[in-house]
């Protein structure tokens, strides 16, 4: 029987089932349709299905002309009804894996979908779960649905025996939004099955669509590998993160620092800082390695202080907007503060995790007038007010008091910018190619653009210049700065009567 069902996944009539048509699930579903495979998707959201039945992609990585094509083609189709679970010959489960608010794995869409597919399963199916969880969710709570689903259903009244009558595995999906390079067909793609038979008939299945599989040993393996990616990148980050605000108060450029580091051809890799963590992966999935650790009595020490030094960075951005204003005698509160990205990440329309609206939250806090303009963002909600996105015009650059890049997409016009900014800080060191920027900003480079630059430790102060109008915290803190929250930089207060009304702050919802 597994040569049979091996042969049958490589190469027979199949249908493949995906339950979960998000940023994960439908550029899959697009692969696989496209690879001649018939594609039954399945989503909770009514807008979803409809939009993807009249050919439309609600993702951006996704051009709603490959959809439209496979729509044509009768290759590609959404539904709402859970029912046609029972059509399928594989079926892959790309629902959300959240954390909850006290940072623990919430696996409820897991279960939900799990139970769905229990209740719909038939011998000779394949079930791979992608979602990202703890090592065990595949073989703790996937299988044990299906094994009382199967009760009883197998042949001559027998019960439905994974690895046998139906197979199981883990195969993490390896997103990266925005990627030109790296897409769900070329990514190498890691899967483990609860047996070999179920990771042989697993590899035959996704190998007509992918390039290269990497089978490994058990679902659990395949579960870690996926944490371990990205708590390699949240730790190597927060050290980076850490570096940073280290060669700030050392008056040091960072920068220059890890591209002089970068020149060794061996034992190390560049990582670089900013404004903090975001999107689906990197500020989430260490969590569940914690999580799952701390049910073994055993606490994941790197884990937690690389998320502890990640989540100062946020704030760390905001202290030297205060900085900044600082120099020119302004505090935060009253002055208009223009964020430019919201996104979490370059040229793409995600604001999941984003440091951007923890940067928003607290200027707004502190008393500034913040605006934001991200070309992909139009608008922000969240559980208390919400901004819309504004017009980047010379007029809103130059008005602003302090403009401070967060994200850094390849739309802007990044000389245009620094030529029109009163203040700029820059989180990401997009304005670095800018001599001028190197010329007039701070040594360590995050305020780029400021009331001249500021002084070395013991540099004299020109003649003539204010003892006040000097004054640069070391760390980029001042008084004001004390009022930060948890895990917290630098805070301040301030505002720039003359131009009181021109730049809206957000709106209560």
């Amino acid at each position: 029987m597994l040569t049979d069902a091996t042969e049958r996944f490589r190469e027979g009539d199949i249908t493949f089932g995906i339950v979960g048509l998000g940023y994960v699930g439908l550029p899959l579903a697009v692969e696989v349709a496209e690879s001649g495979i018939r594609v039954l998707g399945f989503d909770v959201k009514e807008p979803v299905v409809e939009g993807v039945n009249r050919g439309e992609s609600h993702v951006q990585d996704v051009e709603s002309s490959r959809v439209a094509a496979l729509r044509d083609d009768g290759r590609l189709e959404a539904t709402l009804d859970p029912s046609r679970l029972a059509e399928c010959d594989v079926i892959s489960i790309c629902v959300p894996t959240p954390l909850g608010k006290t940072r623990d794995p919430d696996v409820s869409y897991v279960l939900a979908a799990g139970r769905e597919v229990a209740a719909h399963l038939h011998p000779g199916q394949l079930i791979v779960l992608e979602s990202t969880t703890y090592p065990g969710t595949t073989r703790d709570v996937v299988l044990p649905l299906l094994r009382e689903a199967g009760a009883g259903a197998g042949p001559e009244g027998g019960d439905l025996e994974v690895g046998r009558d139906f197979f199981l595995c883990f195969s993490p999906e390896r997103v990266d939004p925005g990627n030109p390079t790296w897409k769900t067909y070329n990514t190498p793609k890691v899967i483990g099955g609860l047996t070999p038979a179920c990771l042989e008939v697993g590899v035959a299945a996704y190998s007509r669509f992918i390039e290269t599989m990497v089978p490994v040993s058990s679902p659990e393996a395949a579960e870690m590998s996926k944490l371990l990616e990205n708590t390699f990148r949240a730790v190597n980050i927060a050290l980076v993160n850490e570096t940073a605000q280290i060669a700030d108060r050392l008056e040091v450029d960072i920068w220059e620092v890890i591209n002089a580091a970068a020149t060794k051809p061996f034992g190390f890799m560049k990582f670089t800082p900013g404004p903090g963590l975001g999107g689906h992966c990197i500020p989430i999935d260490p969590h569940y390695l914690s999580w799952k650790m701390r049910t073994l009595d055993y606490r994941t020490r790197f884990i937690e202080l690389a998320s502890e030094v990640n989540a100062e960075m946020p704030r760390f951005v905001v202290g030297k907007v205060q900085e900044a204003l600082n120099e020119v005698e302004k505090p935060v509160k009253g002055s208009q503060i223009l964020v430019l990205g919201a996104a979490y990440k370059p040229n793409i329309d995600d604001v999941r995790e984003s440091p951007a609206l923890e940067i928003l939250n607290e200027l707004e806090r502190l008393g500034a007038r913040v605006a934001y303009h991200d070309p992909y963002i139009p608008e922000i909600v969240d559980d208390r007010l919400s901004w819309s996105s504004v017009e980047l015009t010379d007029e809103a650059l130059a008005e602003a008091d302090c403009v401070v890049l967060v994200t850094d997409h390849d739309v802007f016009d990044l000389e245009r910018i620094f030529d029109l900014s009163r203040l700029l800080v820059d989180s990401r060191n997009a304005t670095g190619a800018i001599a001028e920027a190197r010329g007039q900003g701070q040594p360590q480079r995050w305020i780029v653009k400021g009331s001249g630059g500021s002084r070395r430790q013991g540099e004299a102060r020109p003649a003539g210049e204010s003892e006040q109008a000097g004054e640069s915290e070391q760390a980029g803190e001042s008084e004001q700065a004390g009022e930060s929250g948890r895990e917290g930089e630098s805070r301040q207060a301030g505002g720039a009567p003359e131009a009181e009304n021109r730049m809206p702050a957000r709106q209560p919802r």
